[in-house]
């Protein structure tokens, strides 16, 4: 049965309170998620039980979504970092966005506004792989097109600030 793609998913998650503690927190595991609850009680003058309560609370919260290890892509043999703009054919979005995310070279997909409907962020071992994952990419019903943006060099690459006030 086709996926209704006339309907607007609300977004229904709002933001949660959280106090200068917590975003002290956030900002240390951010940077290095396996201190362990002892380490950042020390930075933060807090007890190691006292920061596991609050880890514990902002996990179930859905503040902390996951913890995971960034991987270097030169290291893995996968030094070609692209981005990919993917132009659809109509609002038929929904059917190709499962298939862009089975591609194992995709790393992130984004729908955005704009002169494209989906930027994706990909990372390949050479440009013969890039052209394999585009030929790939047209194979997708309803892709109309694409443009490819090669990184030269990457500068900065973070997650969000937890400083910011919401």
């Amino acid at each position: 049965m086709p996926k209704n793609t006339n309907t607007v998913q609300k977004n229904l998650l709002t933001p949660v309170p959280l106090d200068e503690t917590d975003r002290k927190i956030l900002r240390l595991l951010a940077e290095d998620a396996t201190q362990t609850y002892a380490e950042l009680g020390k930075r933060i003058h807090l007890t190691a039980p006292a920061v596991h309560e609050r880890v514990k609370r902002l996990k179930r919260n859905g503040v902390i979504t996951a913890t995971v290890a960034k991987l270097n892509g030169k290291l893995i043999g996968c030094p070609l970092l692209a981005f990919i703009h993917v132009e659809t054919v109509g609002r038929m979005m929904i059917g190709a966005l499962d298939d862009l995310i089975a591609l194992a070279d995709v790393e992130e997909v984004h729908t955005v506004t704009g002169d494209t409907c989906v930027v994706l962020k990909v990372r390949t071992r050479d440009t013969k792989d890039l052209e394999g994952l585009l030929d790939r990419i047209y194979q997708i019903e309803g892709v109309r097109s694409t443009k490819s943006y090669v990184v030269l060099d990457s500068y900065l690459e973070r997650g969000p600030k937890p400083e910011v006030m919401v």
